[in-house]
C-alpha cells in the first residue's frame, strides 16, 4: 500500500530523471480509485530563447503524472497552468 509521501517521492524522482528542470513542488497528490495523480511546478529553460540563442529564461510549467497501485508511472503530460489539469478523467 503506497502512501502520500512515497508518491511525492515518486514524482520528484520521475521528473528529475526525465525533465532538464530547475526547482521542482509537487503542489497537488489525489488518489481516485487505485491510481494516483500528482501535479508538480517546474521552472525550466525557455525552450524558444535558447534555440534563438538568446540568453536563458525560466519559466513556470506544470506536469500531471499518474500512476498506478505500484507507483509506477503510467501518464504524464506536460502543462501550461493548472487550469489546464482534469485530474478526474480516467
Amino acid at each position: 500500500m503506497s502512501n502520500i509521501i512515497d508518491v511525492k517521492k515518486t514524482a520528484v524522482k520521475f521528473l528529475k530523471e526525465n525533465i532538464n528542470c530547475h526547482h521542482i513542488t509537487v503542489v497537488k497528490i489525489q488518489k481516485i480509485q487505485e491510481n494516483w495523480n500528482a501535479v508538480a511546478e517546474i521552472y525550466e529553460d525557455d525552450s524558444f530563447l535558447k534555440s534563438m540563442n538568446l540568453p536563458m529564461k525560466q519559466i513556470r510549467m506544470f506536469y500531471w503524472i499518474k500512476m498506478d497501485e505500484k507507483l509506477d508511472i503510467i501518464f504524464f503530460e506536460r502543462m501550461n497552468s493548472m487550469e489546464d489539469i482534469d485530474m478526474n478523467d480516467e
